[in-house]
């Protein structure tokens, strides 16, 4: 019985070879088996020079060399070295084609999955550490690779080789094949019982090789914090643990790989014996020549030979079906939802804009993101267009899931959020996102151009919207400074920026794409005082025509704020303006108490 598990895991999820995955591969497979077939006829063509070649040696031994005639011989040695350039030919050919099939599946397969992490909601990405992801779009993906490199064909091809060899032997010399074929029940068994223990030893490889990256993910991400609490020696040892482990079950495959080939050594090596022990007393005989009995030593030595490279090949098809399964389940997680059909919803597609005025309602929100452990119980207000409503509590009494919600990066449990008078799981999210800008407390930036960090690749927003949102929170004069303005190049998370000037850009960012609804989620609780001070005011004339929310630890940043709602372990308990909120003496008014003592205190310290 096949069992589910999370994509985070890197358990067995069913048999080592399971029709369903191989017919879900083939559909990669498919705009290349034009590729495949070629490499199979080469593969054929291959195997039928190498299958002369012995041949010709059985040829120039009993009609030349033991009869003493020289003539024929060059002619014999002539075809044997045309057999050898063909074989030369058709083997780079074949290679060429396989590794044009493996990269193209691996080019599809790699933009398709990392379109599809793209797709799926924000909880995939809570439940799954972002080492395992990166895994899957290289690590897993690579090993499909090495499949058609050296795998499925060339299996494919071994056995065209195999029956062509056992098909020769029998021709040549019936008794003879059969002594030599007695070694092959040994080799079944031993087959069967390296195939399971090779599966289970590169399955746990790929598990320690996912926790590798995993680990090593989370440690250069955060090296900074790792340095300031002096973790490095401790990181160090449990990175020493894990690539330990990885070591170790990677010997223990290499241990098992490597009997395996001695013992196939050591089989192929009796059956010559054999050969020689039964064919020699044959030529005593006069029953067979002696261009027999070398033609034999020569296809029995081929005829081990892919026996020999089974376990490689073997090790490289289970790790690509493991890999497959992986990827298999990655595909199978559903995807963020759309655009839902909701009795009485209105259809997005004829809502003009002429009609959005940026109007919200929350009515009796319930979610929870374990079952049983309500993060919002029953949240019910509403926003009128334009104005601006601040949201205030202790931390984990859901104000941030409020915002989370209202993007749908996640769904309600009950209940529903209205835009404009209408629910928004009837909009498609991209376009409800395209109509909320969202700036975070964590601002996030992109390798590039600080021009292409704003616009984010859209091409309907212009420089002049840009420039214009830049100078509106008076960041435009520092951007003209930096080489090259605008063009100037961030490095990946904008290391080569200040906390306060990644989090004006990520106001400039919201800013030009002009939308109806502008969301800040503690967005100025990492920035100084000074910077704070400068956003203050550039927001009065932001948020002047858009409904805002604004959430917010400091309360002194809700000064200009129309009304507060204070939120306590998921309810809404208070809502009102500033004044009021104090005059009530109640939540508000103990979190603005000590905020005051806090903000004195610290000014007598200094």
């Amino acid at each position: 019985m096949r069992r589910v598990v999370g994509i985070h895991e890197e358990d067995v999820l069913g048999k080592a070879y399971d029709a369903r995955l191989v017919r879900w591969l083939w559909r990669w497979v498919r705009p290349y088996r034009g590729w495949m077939a070629v490499s199979f006829v080469l593969f054929v063509l291959v195997a039928a020079a190498q299958l002369l070649q012995p041949y010709l040696i059985k040829v120039a031994i009993d009609r030349y060399m033991v009869p003493g005639r020289s003539s024929g011989l060059p002619g014999i040695a002539a075809l044997f070295l045309l057999s050898l350039v063909a074989e030369f030919v058709f083997r780079y050919l074949e290679i060429t084609c396989l590794e044009r099939t493996g990269q193209g599946v691996v080019f599809d397969l790699r933009t398709a999955v990392f379109a599809r992490l793209q797709r799926l909601p924000a909880a995939f990405f809570d439940r799954n550490p972002v080492g395992r992801l990166v895994t899957r779009v290289t690590t897993d993906i690579e090993s499909l690779n090495e499949l058609f490199a050296s795998g499925v064909v060339t299996v494919l091809g071994d056995f065209i080789k195999l029956i062509g060899i056992i098909a020769v032997m029998l021709w040549m010399n019936t008794r003879l094949a059969l002594v030599t074929f007695a070694v092959i029940p040994i080799m079944l068994v031993l087959s069967a019982l390296f195939r399971i223990r090779l599966r289970d030893a590169y399955r746990s490889l790929r598990l320690r090789l996912a926790r590798i990256n995993a680990f090593l993910n989370e440690s250069i991400s955060g090296m900074k914090l790792v340095q300031l609490f002096r973790r490095q020696e401790r990181n160090y040892r449990e990175f020493e643990a894990l690539n330990r482990a990885h070591r170790d079950v990677d010997l223990g495959s290499v241990r098992y790989d490597s009997f395996f080939s001695a013992v196939v050594e050591w089989v192929g090596t009796l059956s010559v014996a054999l050969i020689i022990w039964y064919g020699g007393g044959h030529i005593i005989s006069g029953a067979i020549t002696f261009g027999v009995l070398v033609a034999f030593i020569e296809y029995t030595q081929r005829f081990f030979v892919p026996i020999r490279e089974l376990s490689t090949k073997y090790t490289v098809m289970q790790s690509a079906m493991a890999s497959t399964e992986r990827l298999l389940a990655l595909f199978e997680q559903p995807e963020e939802p759309g655009a839902l059909v909701i009795a009485g919803g209105r259809d997005q597609a004829a809502f003009p804009r002429s009609d959005r005025r940026g109007a919200l309602e929350f009515d009796n929100v319930w979610f929870h993101y374990v079952e049983g452990e309500d993060v919002l119980r029953g949240v019910s207000f509403s926003v009128e267009p334009g104005a601006k409503i601040g949201i205030v509590g202790l931390t984990g009494s859901g104000k941030s899931t409020l915002i989370k919600l209202l993007v749908r990066l996640y769904e309600p449990t009950s209940g529903r959020i209205l835009l404009d008078g209408t629910d928004i799981r009837t909009f498609d999210p991209s376009g409800l996102r395209r109509r909320i800008g969202v700036v975070l407390q964590d601002s996030v930036l992109f390798r590039g151009t600080i021009s292409s960090n704003l616009t984010l690749g859209d091409p309907g927003i212009s420089r002049q919207e840009i420039e214009s949102a830049c100078r509106s929170v008076q960041i435009d004069r520092f951007i003209r400074s930096l080489p090259g303005g605008y063009d100037h190049e961030i490095q990946p998370r904008g290391s080569n920026l200040s906390s306060g000037q990644k989090q004006l850009l990520a106001f400039a960012r919201a800013i030009a794409f002009d939308p109806e609804i502008l969301v800040l989620d503690e967005a100025t609780s990492s920035v100084d005082p000074v910077t704070e001070a400068r956003i203050q005011t550039a927001m009065q004339a932001v948020t002047r025509e858009r409904t805002s929310l604004i959430v917010a630890h400091r309360l002194t940043t809700l000064a200009a704020v129309d009304r507060i709602l204070v939120l306590h372990h998921g309810a809404l308990r208070e809502e009102g303006t500033h004044n009021e909120l104090l005059a009530r003496g109640g939540l508000y008014t103990r979190l603005y108490r000590y905020q005051i003592r806090d903000a004195e205190g610290r000014a007598d310290a200094v």
